[in-house]
C-alpha cells in the first residue's frame, strides 16, 4: 500500500485537505460535561492549545444522521423526516438499516457533488461521493463496494495484523474485567444481569473492533494524502440509546473516541506538507428518554392512534422511529392537511396531545406547520402567548425550532400526523425501547457543535442548518481544480 501522497502538478501549490470526525449523538451540552471531565481530555487539549476553535452548530429537524449528513455532504434539505418513514407516494416503507435503503435515497438527494469526492467516508449513512467507504449504509446492497476501504488497507498485512492483535487483546482485557461486573449483577436481578451483557458486546463490537479499525483506515488515508475523510464513531450514541446520554457508559465510550482523535491529530502534525484541517463535529444529541410502553403497560403507539382514530387495517399506517412517531392515510397519495384531518376524526388532534405519552402532534396547512401541546393549538406563526401552553415559550431558540417544524413538515415524507414524545408529562419518551433518542426539537438533540483548525473561517453569523457547511468543505475540491495561476493559499481555500 502506498503511504505516501502524489506530488503535485508543477507550478501549482499542494491542495488543502480536510478530515470530518463525527463524533455522533454528542450534544452540546454533554460535549461541556465531557472537556470538564476526564472524558475528553486530548480534545480539551487541542482546544486549549489553540489548535482547533469551536463553534456552535444547529442541526435542524429531523435532529436524525441521515438529515443531517445529506444536508452537510450533498448542500440539500432533504425528504428524509426521519430514521424509519413512509413514502406515501411509491408506496414504501424506508427504513435506513436496510439494505438499498440509503442507496435509493443518496440517488434521490445528489443532486450537486458531494463533499467527498476521490476521498473516503467510513460509518456513515451516506457515501457524500467517496469512492472508497467501509461499513456505509449506502454501499450495503453491494457487499463488495462496502468492504473497498477494508480491501485497500487488506494490501498491508502488516497494519492489518495490527490493529487485529490489538484488538484482540483489548477484547480479552475488557472480557475479564466484565467477568466481575457480570458476576457481581446476577443477584442484582434480571435487569441488571442483561445490562452488563449487553455493555460487554457494545464495547467488543462498536468501542473496540469497529473504532480500532474505522482509525487504522483513517490514519491510512491521512499518510496516503487522500483529499477528503469523514469518519464516524458511533460509540457514544450506541451507548445513549442503550443507557442513556448521561450513563457513566455513554461517556466511557467518549474516552476510546477521544484516544482515536489524539491519534489521527498526532499524524496530522506529522505531515504539515499535506494540509490536512481537522474539523471535529456531531450531528444532533440525545435527550434521556423513558419507552412508550412502559407508561402504558405494553401497549404500542399503532395501537393507541388506531383508537383514537377508530380505524383498524391497512387505511392508516404508524411508523413508529424513536421518539417521533408518523401517521399515514394511506387512501391519498398526497399528505392531507390539519382540517381533513379533523374533518374525518373531529378533535383527534387535540386527544392525541393529551395523551400521558405524548407530547406534541403536529399536523399541516396552508400557512405552516400546526402544533398541539397537552389538549391546547400552539400559535407557532407568532410571537410566543403568554395566555397559550407554548413548550417552546421560554427558549431563546424558539426561532431556530419553529424554522424545523416548518421544514419538516415540509417533507412530502412526513407523516400526516406528527407524534412527539418530547414534551410528555413527567419527562420526553421514546415510541421505541430506548433510554436515549433523538429526532426531535428539544435543545439536547437539536444543538451541537463543530471544532475547526482557526486558521479557516466558517461561514459568518449563527450556524442554524448543516446545509451551511456545504460550501465550506466543497471549496476545497474546487480550490484544487484551479488552474495554477489563480490557485488560493492554504489559509485561504476553506474559506
Amino acid at each position: 500500500m502506498r503511504l505516501s501522497p502524489p506530488d503535485p502538478p508543477a507550478g501549482r501549490e499542494p491542495r488543502r485537505r480536510f478530515l470530518i470526525v463525527q463524533i455522533d449523538g454528542l450534544s452540546r451540552g454533554m460535549l461541556d460535561r465531557a472537556l470538564a471531565g476526564d472524558s475528553m481530555r486530548n480534545t480539551r487539549r487541542l482546544l486549549v492549545t489553540g489548535q482547533l476553535e469551536r463553534r456552535e452548530l444547529s442541526v435542524g429537524l429531523p435532529t436524525s444522521t441521515p438529515a443531517f449528513q445529506a444536508s452537510i455532504m450533498y448542500g440539500v434539505r432533504p425528504d428524509i423526516p426521519g430514521f424509519h418513514f413512509y413514502d406515501k407516494r411509491e408506496g414504501v416503507e424506508l427504513h435506513f438499516p436496510k439494505r438499498g435503503v440509503a442507496a435509493l435515497v443518496e440517488q434521490r438527494i445528489a443532486g450537486q457533488p458531494g463533499i467527498l469526492e476521490d476521498g473516503a467516508c467510513y460509518g456513515c449513512v451516506f457515501t457524500g461521493g467517496a469512492p472508497e467507504s467501509l461499513w456505509t449504509y449506502a454501499r450495503l446492497k453491494k457487499i463488495t463496494r462496502a468492504g473497498s476501504g477494508l480491501r485497500r488497507t487488506a494490501l498491508s498485512l502488516l497494519l492489518i495484523g495490527w490493529v487485529a492483535l490489538k484488538c484482540l487483546g483489548l477484547t480479552l482485557v475488557t472480557v475479564a474485567h466484565s467477568v466481575g461486573r457480570i458476576a457481581a449483577a446476577l443477584p442484582a436481578g434480571r435487569g441488571q444481569l442483561r445490562r452488563a451483557i449487553e455493555a460487554l458486546a457494545l464495547d467488543i463490537g462498536v468501542s473496540i473492533w469497529a473504532r480500532q479499525l474505522f482509525t487504522l483506515l483513517v490514519s491510512a488515508d491521512l499518510y496516503r494524502g487522500v483529499p477528503a475523510v469523514y469518519v464516524n464513531f458511533l460509540d457514544y450514541d450506541v451507548f445513549s440509546h442503550a443507557f442513556g446520554p448521561a450513563d457513566r457508559l455513554a461517556f466511557r465510550s467518549l474516552r476510546r473516541v477521544d484516544r482515536s482523535i489524539q491519534q489521527l491529530a498526532r499524524i496530522i502534525r506529522r505531515l504539515p506538507d499535506l494540509g490536512y484541517d481537522l474539523y471535529i463535529l456531531s450531528d444532533h444529541g440525545q435527550a434521556p428518554t423513558r419507552p412508550f410502553r412502559r407508561l402504558t403497560r405494553g401497549v404500542p403507539v399503532d395501537r393507541v392512534v388506531r383508537d383514537a382514530l377508530g380505524v383498524e387495517g391497512d387505511e392508516v399506517k404508524v411508523i413508529a422511529a424513536g421518539p417521533n412517531a408518523f401517521v399515514y392515510f394511506t387512501d391519498q397519495r398526497e399528505p392531507l392537511s390539519a382540517a381533513e384531518i379533523e374533518s374525518r376524526h373531529p378533535n383527534v388532534l387535540a386527544r392525541l396531545s393529551r395523551h400521558p405519552g405524548i407530547g406534541l402532534v403536529l399536523a399541516r396547512c396552508g400557512g405552516g406547520p400546526l402544533c398541539w401541546y397537552r389538549g391546547h393549538r400552539v400559535p407557532l406563526d407568532r410571537r410566543p402567548d403568554p395566555a397559550a401552553r407554548d413548550p417552546f415559550a421560554r427558549r431563546a431558540d424558539r426561532g431556530v425550532v419553529v424554522a424545523g417544524l416548518r421544514d419538516l413538515m415540509s417533507m412530502p415524507s412526513t407523516g400526516d400526523i406528527v407524534l412527539y414524545g418530547t414534551g410528555a408529562p413527567g419527562g420526553d419518551v421514546s415510541f421505541i425501547d430506548e433510554l436515549g433518542a433523538h429526532a426531535g426539537p428539544s435543545e439536547e438533540e437539536l444543538h451541537t457543535f463543530i471544532l475547526h483548525p482557526p486558521s479557516v473561517r466558517l461561514p459568518d453569523g449563527p450556524l442554524t442548518h448543516p446545509v451551511e457547511l456545504y460550501p465550506h468543505f466543497r471549496a476545497y475540491r474546487e480550490a484544487g481544480a484551479e488552474e495554477p495561476t489563480t490557485t488560493r493559499s492554504p489559509a485561504c481555500i476553506a474559506r
